[in-house]
């Protein structure tokens, strides 16, 4: 009787061992790595590379200062507006650098690229170089939005502000930026990026627009 009461005793515990066994060899289980699902895009420069390291003389010294964003455009995932009020931000789709910094970086180039300008310098300028105009942007719309007729495009909207340099400037032009709608399937993040290029390109055309000619 004692011989079989204690194997009875024994078996809870041994029963308790089996679990323990079969929860660590579960542990040791390791899913496997799942690929990021993140996508990094940038804005492109289509200007030729030799217009842009050329200097004319003669023309415009520009100061660029710093893109200002609207808030919610200060960050990297990408903005897609579905309705007036209501903005997507897309976790898997981002931009590879700051935005204000892509599109300050094409618009320079712009500049550089025209014979009425003869140099641009971005903030901080260097203290030992005159400007004739300093040139100041704020960026109110660059997304993927749903058009009133329900199609998907590429808008990008922007103030530009030229003012005379120097402790006695004064503003010279005021100007409004809409790029024209461009089509997009709401999908291809590369495309919404090249539509989004094409237009802070026509920003910069804008902005040399709105510079007076140097006598």
């Amino acid at each position: 009787m004692n011989l079989l009461k204690s194997s009875r005793s024994r078996s809870p515990v041994s029963a308790a061992l089996l679990c323990a066994v079969g929860v660590v060899a579960g542990c040791n289980v390791v899913a496997p790595p799942q690929d990021d699902a993140t996508r990094y895009y940038i804005l492109s420069d289509s200007a030729p590379a030799a217009a842009q390291g050329g200097q004319s003389q003669g023309g415009a010294r520009v100061g660029l200062k710093a893109v200002r964003l609207e808030g919610y455009l200060r960050r990297r995932e990408m903005v897609v507006r579905t309705a007036a009020n209501e903005v997507d931000f897309k976790d898997y789709r981002r931009w590879a650098e700051p935005l204000d910094a892509a599109i300050g970086r094409i618009v320079q180039s712009r500049l550089l690229a025209s014979p009425a300008v003869s140099q641009v310098w971005v903030e901080p300028f260097p203290v030992d170089q005159d400007r004739d105009y300093d040139v100041s942007i704020e960026i109110t719309r660059c997304e993927g939005a749903v058009s009133p007729s329900g199609n998907y495009v590429a808008s990008l909207s922007a103030s530009i502000e030229v003012s005379t340099s120097g402790p006695n400037g004064h503003v010279v032009a005021r100007r409004s930026f809409s790029a024209p709608d461009e089509a997009w399937n709401g999908t291809d993040f590369d495309r919404l990026a090249a539509l989004l290029s094409g237009d802070a390109a026509a920003l910069g055309r804008d902005v040399l627009a709105g510079i007076p000619a140097k006598n």
